[in-house]
């Protein structure tokens, strides 16, 4: 089954996972196995609802032509699961591909257990039948430590065994991640709090803006430089940042840079996939209107290489997989203006204070991208397209230089900007009737645009 969108509703991306309908949240457990990567996702369903959550399936041999796949993971009635499949990762356990997740059973009181599932037939490439063990491997938070929310298990290896992330918040307000050890999979022991608010380089990147840290992330780069991404709960998705720095032999985080992951208002719960030569990630971009109104709800981004620059910012670049989607030619190679598809993938470089029009409206406002070289900024002005929340201008802050680019990945109303390789953006942008999709290119710099086409196969 393709990912193509329903031809009702223009604003459906066409080219990024999602499910044929009704809702998605969360990216879990982005797994390469037998020649083909899979990417399961918070589902649910039946409705465009945040509730009565599956983990859908998605896999590709290309990260560019993706296939749907029966559900994974059901609500077990009675089991440690049935209030919902949560958050968590899938890994090679010896052979055998096992999804570990956070398992909600009905009388829960906001605290998850620490659930697994095993692929029926690891023989299988597309990983279609999932078989829950009965009972959880971690039945809520270690004691003593007044934990109130507990989910999101995050599996790792480091010194050759292999270790485990919970995200956390505490009674006093206080997010954290806790760690464990987990070499036995089956088999889950509390070795500490890897980081909590309280860090002083925490404090000073995340401030007090979380009461929990979700889906937290560890991954090395080629460097050896050690990543952390939290998202930031406050009893609403809110943000997500990142801490950059080491992890010594005893499991310490030492961190030395920080930001946030993304500077638009519509990415969530990023999940990361470490192959041996590069690090993938997703995340969520939910709807910024209102929800279910056209029988779906939510998308996951395109994938983005991450890695760290030498003075500890993120550096990320669009997976080049995604060249698979352009078209023969490219639409435009020269300032002016020019008619836009409704997906596309664009590059504009500039060395000069330069405005960028991506979208008109009948009355002739413009949405557009600023890029001020010799400031170090790059201004996403969306003013006659609003939304119910911050309707404000996004504005990102990178390294002032003599040239400034700027690639923006449109795919119906999702909208992810990479600003030169050190920041994301990612905003939902839902056309009027009456807007014209038009860009507009002053003289002076270059561009290079191309239109995503379903990709072919060989």
């Amino acid at each position: 089954m393709s990912l193509a969108a329903p031809p009702q509703d223009p604003h459906a991306p066409r080219f990024r996972v999602r499910p044929p309908a009704n809702w998605m949240n969360d990216p879990n457990g982005p797994f390469h196995w037998r020649g083909r990567y899979h990417l399961f996702y918070q589902h649910n369903p039946d409705a465009p609802v945040h509730a009565d959550v599956h983990w859908g399936h998605a896999s590709s041999s290309d990260l560019a032509h993706w296939e749907h796949h029966p559900i994974a993971l059901t609500p077990t009635p009675g089991g440690p699961d049935e209030a919902g499949c949560w958050s968590g990762c899938v890994v090679d356990d010896g052979g055998v591909p096992t999804a570990v997740y956070t398992g909600v059973d009905r009388d829960h009181s906001g605290l998850g257990t620490i659930c697994l599932a095993r692929a029926a037939d690891p023989d299988d490439p597309a990983l279609t039948d999932w078989t829950p063990l009965p009972t959880p491997v971690v039945t809520g938070p270690p004691e003593g430590l007044d934990v109130v929310m507990f989910r999101d298990p995050f599996v790792f290896r480091h010194g050759g065994r292999r270790r485990a992330l919970v995200g956390a918040g505490h009674g006093d307000g206080t997010p954290s991640v806790l760690l464990y050890d987990c070499d036995d999979l089956t088999d889950w022991r509390f070795t500490g709090v890897l980081l909590d608010g309280r860090d002083p380089a925490a404090a000073a990147v995340f401030g007090d803006r979380a009461t929990g840290w979700e889906c937290p992330q560890l991954f090395a780069t080629r460097g050896g430089e050690w990543v952390l991404v939290v998202s930031l709960w406050d009893g609403d998705p809110r943000t997500t940042g990142y801490l950059t720095g080491r992890l010594d032999a005893d499991l310490r985080f030492s961190a030395r840079a920080g930001g946030r992951l993304d500077h638009g208002r519509d990415f969530y719960a990023p999940a990361v996939l470490q192959e041996p030569n590069r690090v993938l990630m997703w995340g969520w971009s939910w709807e910024a209107r209102e929800q279910g109104e056209v029988g779906w709800a939510g998308v996951l981004t395109a994938p983005r290489v991450v890695d760290v620059h030498p003075d500890g910012a993120l550096r990320v670049t669009p997976a080049p997989e995604l060249h698979r989607l352009h078209a023969d030619e490219p639409f435009v190679t020269a300032p002016g203006r020019t008619a836009l598809p409704a997906a596309y993938d664009l590059t504009v470089s500039a060395r000069g204070r330069t405005t960028v029009g991506l979208l008109r409206s009948a009355s002739g406002a413009v949405l557009t991208v600023r890029l001020d070289p010799g400031e170090g900024t790059v201004t996403l002005d969306r003013g006659d397209w609003p939304r119910a929340k911050a309707g404000a201008p996004v504005v990102v802050h990178v390294p002032p230089d003599e040239e400034l680019t700027v690639r923006v990945l449109v795919d119906g109303s999702l909208y992810e900007l990479i600003v030169g390789d050190r920041a994301m953006v990612t905003e939902r942008v839902y056309h009027r009737p009456d807007d014209i999709r038009e860009l507009t290119v002053p003289s002076g710099a270059a561009v290079t645009g191309w239109e995503l086409v379903p990709p072919t196969h060989g």
